[in-house]
């Protein structure tokens, strides 16, 4: 097993609230019939959800991605994460918390528009 992997296990383990709340909703392909994986190794990157079918990834991002290296760090990842064929929406943990309504509707509107 490789060390990304590993991570991986362990990001699954110690899930944030936020990514708590959006896995109860996203799990059992209880939006759009779209199976989500947390957690998941994509190239060099671990990313918070994504959907392999639909190639969509989601990203939920607490406050220390207000950073400028962390916004520079994200943008860059999205790039790549983009040329490797993927969407990427990302989410502010206090979203989740406050409007999950309106991440799950935006969510459903990007599985539909694949």
């Amino acid at each position: 097993m490789n060390d990304l992997t590993s991570l991986a296990r362990k990001l699954r383990r110690e899930q944030t609230p936020a990514e708590r709340t959006l896995w109860r909703q996203l799990s059992n392909r209880k939006v759009m019939d779209a199976k989500f994986r947390r957690q998941h190794p994509i190239g060099d990157y671990i990313v918070d959800f994504v959907c392999l079918e639909r190639r969509l990834v989601i990203e939920l991002d607490g406050g220390h991605h207000n950073d400028p290296q962390a916004v520079v760090a994200d943008e860059e990842r999205t790039r790549r994460l983009e040329m490797a064929g993927y969407r990427v929406l990302r989410f502010w943990n206090n979203e989740i918390e406050g409007n999950l309504a309106g991440v799950l509707e935006s969510i459903a509107q990007a599985l539909e528009t694949e």
